[in-house]
């Protein structure tokens, strides 16, 4: 029952796509989920601390944390009881003596074998579950990033990082877009503490929708009172994320890396902690314990909103809800794996998810 919801849904919101370019609140959100289970695990607080392959998609300025030789991350987790997939790779290549990193990132969310119900119901009124056909809904991002350094120092670290970012989205044979994008970075790291700033599509990211209809299809739709659309633009407002962190040396095996991001959307008012109109902030949190940088603990804390007590037949008390996460990862010489257990929604759901992702340097075999 709930896939056959989430078919009617993928359908009919592309319905009321306008024919003119317009700003959209959620536009292209699949690309906010997140990249890698350390990011994920702590409540997407990255854009200061990130500094390997997945920086791509946190701050392209910290690829230049990739040192020597190229770093390939994986990451896959599922949502939804399995319904929705989201898989992220990422290469990162070190070049012209670790000054600079060109990086390639592929992001998918999709949800597989959507029952199509448009036919389910004949016109006689009975029902014919042979009309059913299957079809998919899925987003793409290809991230093509380039980062440089400006100062390299050993107490001192600036670098810049921009993305050029494809976009690709499909709603079975319905409807498809294309897109593109700019993103920027800037890191600045100072003895234990690091400052990271991201402008996200800087300059307005677009996708131009272009759909198909069968004629059966058409009459179904118009039946339903539901318009045909035939071309629509939509439009991704700029955000900014300032962020710092700073990394806490507790003796000679452990340290503790704290961070925390805040936010910034353009595009209206949204239930963040910080409300406002065009601006608000929406703050991550996250905490890394690393021992020996071998055995790593993370924690972290994000999507502050505030929602009607459950308690309340009124619908007038609210509370904040936020959503919660933890991790664990270890590292071996040149292989990581990370693990992250994380809620969708808040912490009043149970709809957690397990996240895996690794991440491998691909070093040269040594001859003697």
């Amino acid at each position: 029952m709930r896939i056959t919801l989430i078919a009617r849904m993928m359908i009919l919101t592309i319905i009321p796509l306008s024919t003119f370019a317009q700003f959209r609140k959620y536009s292209n959100e699949f690309l906010n989920i997140g990249a890698g289970a350390r990011g994920l695990a702590m409540g997407a607080a990255q854009v200061a601390s990130a500094q390997d392959g997945t920086a791509g998609y946190w701050n392209p300025a910290g690829l230049t944390g990739v040192q020597d030789h190229p770093s390939v991350s994986l990451m896959h987790a599922s949502y939804f009881s399995n319904i929705a997939k989201y898989d992220y790779g990422s290469v990162a290549i070190p070049v012209n003596d670790n000054k600079r990193t060109l990086g390639l990132s592929v992001l998918r969310f999709a949800v597989d074998d959507i029952p199509n119900t448009l036919f389910l119901v004949e016109p006689d009124g009975s029902i014919n579950y042979n009309n059913i056909e299957a079809f998919s809904s899925a987003d793409y991002a290809f991230l093509l990033s380039f980062a440089q350094k400006i100062k390299d120092e050993e107490k001192n670290k600036i670098s810049f990082g921009v993305n050029a970012k494809v976009i690709y989205r499909k709603v079975g044979h319905f409807a498809t877009a294309w897109g593109f994008g700019l993103d920027a970075g800037f890191k600045m790291q100072h003895d234990n503490w690091t400052l990271g700033v991201v402008a996200r599509d800087l300059t307005t990211t677009f996708n131009a929708w272009s759909f198909t209809f069968t004629d059966k299809e058409k009459e179904v739709l118009y039946l339903t009172k539901n318009d045909i659309p035939v071309k629509s633009t939509e439009l991704t407002a700029p955000r900014l994320i300032l962020a710092g962190s700073y990394n806490f040396h507790l003796g000679k095996s452990v340290n503790l890396l704290a961070e925390g991001d805040f936010d910034m959307t353009f595009d209206g008012k949204r239930n963040t902690v910080i409300s406002g109109n065009p601006v608000s902030v929406d703050p991550h949190l996250g905490l890394e314990v690393a021992i020996k940088n071998v055995f790593f603990i993370r924690a972290g804390i994000s999507n502050f909103q505030q929602a009607l007590a459950d308690g309340d037949t009124l619908n007038q008390k609210k509370v904040w809800i936020y959503q919660p996460s933890l991790g664990a990862g270890f590292k071996i010489k040149n292989v990581s794996i990370d693990y992250a257990f994380s809620n969708l929604a808040n912490q009043t759901t149970p709809l957690y998810s397990h996240i895996f992702s690794l991440k491998f340097d691909l070093t040269k075999k040594e001859h003697n």
